[in-house]
């Protein structure tokens, strides 16, 4: 990784409760940064040439023999082809189990009845210029999400990042890839505070 081509590359940034997505090309960086503190990003990535071809959870955890995904692992798709790999990682705990937040899940689980779209909802939104329909987003890796299982019962909790301010993820792509990245809309997830994120391409 070249320091030089990440500090001359201008980092952007999603608004809270917001997403984007954009193109990558095989070889090139993805950094994600977290830019308060706390603040968790859900990813997801596609085939640009082919849109059936997209991230998978339960393929990486298969070849990882892991949940717990850092610097060195490989992100494969529902084709066993690798995507991504990650290359730096200053906070090595994240999330590949728990779906993206949305409307239906804040109404189940919080109650809510006028709920945000969540990150599912901005994916899609996002996702929508290049064709990609909401029913082919998937679980995504959730970049910072601090998720606990107990060895014992299974169950799942949600607890505050790891991350502080500055802290980053760096991906290399594998393919050329449709990428759709959020600033996470679950309270919960984000130690409830909404924060921006960060990211740069190169």
């Amino acid at each position: 990784m070249s320091v030089k081509k990440e500090t001359i590359v201008p980092l952007k940034v999603i608004s809270p409760r917001s997403g984007e997505a954009f193109t990558m090309k095989k070889g090139q960086h993805l950094q994600v940064v977290d830019v308060e503190g706390e603040q968790v990003s859900d990813l997801i990535c596609f085939n640009k040439h082919d849109k059936r071809e997209v991230l998978s959870s339960g393929r990486t955890i298969d070849y990882a023999g892991s949940i717990f995904l850092t610097k060195g692992h490989p992100l494969y798709s529902n084709r066993s082809n690798v995507m991504l790999e990650i290359v730096e990682d200053t906070v090595g705990r994240h999330d590949f189990l728990l779906s993206p937040c949305s409307a239906e899940m804040f109404r189940k689980l919080y109650g809510d009845t006028q709920p945000h779209r969540g990150c599912f909802g901005n994916l899609a939104v996002a996702l929508s210029e290049f064709g990609i329909e909401p029913d082919r987003i998937p679980v995504c890796f959730n970049i910072f999400m601090h998720v606990d299982v107990d060895s014992g019962t299974g169950r799942i909790s949600v607890l505050p990042p790891k991350s502080k301010a500055g802290d980053f993820v760096v991906f290399e792509a594998k393919m050329d890839l449709i990428v759709g990245l959020t600033a996470c809309s679950a309270g919960m997830s984000n130690n409830f505070s909404f924060k921006p994120v960060g990211y740069r391409v190169w």
